[in-house]
Parts: structure tokens; C-alpha cells; sequence
């Protein structure tokens, strides 16, 4: 019988994850921890959070890029140091962890997929911190950490980019999107059931330790993703215009390429996830984004 904790149970990915474990039948043996349950900074709270459990999914993170970049101490203090706590107290009490990081820990340019065995070097401090995290769990778990790496995310509960531009439109007649910035835009909640499988087979001993690359298969720039979600919402796409990402500077440098490779998913005997259109169109069947569209001035309200 294994025994679940999820930590950053309250954020967006944190919330499907708990779900998805409820929706497999793992919810009587599920704790859900959100920031207020656990500072994963707190060695000492972590190690006691821990023990018990068999299986830890870890979505808690300082997810603000450009905060990161004003203040890369603080964000260290949770992507990497917290992450290291979190992979102490699971080499303490034999537990697996499942660790969320990013696609920001590679290199800005580049022309096809990142494996999952290709060398890092992050060019923002975001990056920086969420590489530290994942050098905790390789050092400190290499027979049981688990890294999975992913990117571009959306989903039900708490800001993200589908839900920032269906906003939009219902305040302005023309969206101006980068178009020169590709990655795979993935859905909270079709990665929370991978996570909770990948988690069932850690478990059973079935799925080797390392890194797994945790995205939507193809790719897209910002824009041709805010065209497809317009598309679906019933909004016209054409007001949809591309742009460069010089219109919108950042104090955090984005990269332009961002795509993964996903060959590591056959070492547990899975295929990759969908399709990112796939996904998408799945996200909006099951009314992710239903009042955001009505809203926005698209669905019609039944």
C-alpha cells in the first residue's frame, strides 16, 4: 500500500496532482500539503512530513522567473536548498521522491529537442535555481529520485497563459503574441495522472531513477498557441497578431527554443503525452476554460 505525499498541494499542477491520485484510488493515502502545511526550507518540518510516506511528488516551487532574477538568493532558498531538504528526509526514511523542474535549465537557442541526458546550463537565475534541485536529488537520491522536467503550463487553478489571454479578449480587439519563442505548451492535467503512474511504477521498482521529460509532444510558439485557444473558444484567431519578444522585454531572458525530447519515457515502459493540440482540445471538452471563453464574448452560455 503506498503511502503519498504531495508537496505545493495548493499551486496549479499541485491541485491536479492530488486529483489524479484521488481519481486512481490513492486519495485515503494521499497527504496534500500547500505552503501553509509545509516550507520546504524548514529542514527540520520536512523531515518529519516525509517519514511515513512512500512516494513524494514535490510541485512546490518559486515559480516567478523574473522575481528570480531580483532575488536569486531567496529563490534558491526554495528551488534548491528546499529541494535538497526534500531529498535528505527521503534518503532518510527510504521513500521515493518525484521532483517537478523545468525546461529553463537549458540553453536559450537551439534546433531540435533537448534529450533528457543533455548538458544543462540555464541562462536566467530561475534556471540557475531549479538545476541546484536537481543536482539535490541526484546527488542525495540516486537509486530513488525521480526529475521530471516540464514547461509552458496551464490549467484550472491559477494564472497561466490560455487562461491570461481568453482574458484579454474581452478587453481588447487585437492581442499582439511573440512568435519567436517555441516550446510545448502542457496541460496540468493530463501531466498529474503521468506523475502519479510514474510515481505507482518508482514504487513497484519498475521505473528506473533519472531524469523524464515531462511535455506535450510537438511544438509551438506563444502564438500559434493563443491562436488555437481563440480558435477553440469560438473567437475569431485572425485578431491574433504575431510579434518578436523585443516588444515585451523582460528583466528575465526567455529562451527561444525550448523543446524537449521524451525517449526516456520507454526506460518505464510509457510513451510519451499527447500532442499539445490534443491536449488542448481535451483541457477545453472538459470545460477547463468554459467560463474564460464565455467571458471572453466565444462559447455561448447553455
Amino acid at each position: 500500500m503506498t503511502r503519498w505525499l504531495v508537496t505545493g498541494a495548493t499551486g496549479m499542477l499541485g491541485r491536479d496532482v492530488v486529483a489524479a491520485l484521488r481519481a486512481a484510488g490513492e486519495g485515503a493515502r494521499t497527504t496534500a500539503l500547500g505552503r501553509d502545511g509545509l516550507d520546504i526550507t524548514d529542514a527540520a518540518r520536512v523531515r518529519e512530513a516525509v517519514a511515513g510516506h512512500d512516494v513524494v511528488v514535490n510541485t512546490a516551487a518559486w515559480t516567478d522567473v523574473d522575481g528570480a532574477e531580483a532575488d536569486e538568493e531567496a529563490a534558491a532558498a526554495v528551488n534548491g536548498t528546499g529541494v535538497r531538504h526534500l531529498a535528505a528526509a527521503c534518503a532518510r526514511h527510504g521513500a521515493r521522491l518525484l521532483h517537478v523542474s523545468t525546461d529553463y535549465v537549458f540553453p536559450g537557442a537551439g534546433t531540435t529537442p533537448w534529450a533528457e541526458d543533455a548538458a544543462p546550463a540555464p541562462e536566467n537565475a530561475y534556471g540557475r535555481t531549479k538545476l541546484a534541485g536537481e543536482r539535490a536529488v541526484w546527488e542525495l537520491l540516486p537509486a530513488h529520485g525521480y526529475t521530471v522536467r516540464t514547461a509552458w503550463l496551464y490549467g484550472a487553478h491559477g494564472a497561466n497563459f490560455v487562461a491570461t489571454v481568453l482574458r484579454l479578449a474581452s478587453e481588447r480587439e487585437v492581442l499582439e503574441v511573440v512568435d519567436d519563442q517555441t516550446g510545448q505548451p502542457t496541460w496540468t492535467g493530463a501531466l498529474a495522472p503521468r506523475l502519479v503512474a510514474l510515481g505507482r511504477s518508482a514504487a513497484a521498482g519498475s521505473a528506473p531513477p533519472g531524469v523524464y521529460h515531462g511535455t506535450a509532444s510537438g511544438s509551438a510558439t506563444w502564438y500559434e498557441l493563443a491562436r488555437h485557444a481563440f480558435r477553440r473558444a469560438g473567437l475569431d484567431p485572425a485578431r491574433v497578431r504575431p510579434v518578436g519578444s523585443d516588444r515585451y522585454p523582460r528583466p528575465a531572458p526567455r529562451p527561444s527554443w525550448s523543446v524537449l525530447g521524451h525517449e526516456g519515457w520507454a526506460r518505464a515502459g510509457m510513451a510519451p503525452l499527447d500532442p499539445w493540440p490534443a491536449m488542448l482540445e481535451r483541457a477545453f471538452a472538459e470545460g477547463v476554460f468554459a467560463d474564460r471563453a464565455r467571458d471572453s464574448g466565444g462559447l455561448p452560455r447553455p
